[in-house]
């Protein structure tokens, strides 16, 4: 018989991702109405380079895929597939926060930082937060690699697996909505 209660493990996570959403919620509003008063100084469109980003976001959103097959295979017990899954996934995701690490260097390199103006503020919070979500689920993400290559698969909790899926598509989530206002509007705005 199946347990009616719901999983508090996803209930918590998802509620802690109902809270995250908000936080983005209130980020990305401050950015849209700090972007559309008048600035003096760099600004996205000057500032970015969307075609490169749009590269690493690319790596970002093919890593929510990634973690759909790591967590196909966890169900069906694929240990092998569960690891390759899961380090194809850490990956892509090391991919996008390289990315995004070389951006913020070459924008420190023009002048453009966190006190330039709003513009830089705005950025760099917005991006900044979204980078620190990343590395987080990069380091859940390598914890069930690990616990995956050492053989503990059968140890690891179904509930636990699906709740850092349910993360990292959050984070995949909130990247689409960054990108395009951040990155996108600018270029069509």
């Amino acid at each position: 018989m199946k347990n009616p209660m719901p999983d508090k493990t996803k209930v918590g996570v998802g509620l802690f991702i109902l809270s995250e959403a908000g936080f983005f919620a209130v980020l990305v509003i401050s950015y849209i109405y700090f972007y559309v008063l008048p600035s003096h100084g760099p600004g996205a469109a000057s500032s970015l380079n969307a075609v490169r980003t749009l590269f690493f976001s690319i790596c970002l959103f093919l890593s929510s895929a990634t973690i759909h097959m790591a967590g196909r295979s966890f169900r069906l017990g694929r240990s092998n597939a569960v690891s390759t899954w899961l380090a194809l996934t850490v990956l892509l995701g090391g991919a996008f926060i390289t990315g995004q690490a070389v951006e913020y260097r070459g924008l420190l390199e023009r002048g453009v930082t966190f006190s330039t103006n709003l513009f830089g503020t705005t950025f760099f919070t917005l991006t900044g937060f979204h980078g620190l979500h990343v590395l987080v689920g990069l380091c859940a993400l390598g914890t069930l690699l690990g616990a995956t290559i050492s053989g503990r698969l059968p140890n690891i909790n179904s509930s636990g697996f699906e709740a850092v899926s349910m993360y990292w598509h959050f984070v995949d989530a909130v990247w689409v909505v960054i990108f395009s206002v951040v990155y996108l509007w600018p270029l069509f705005g």
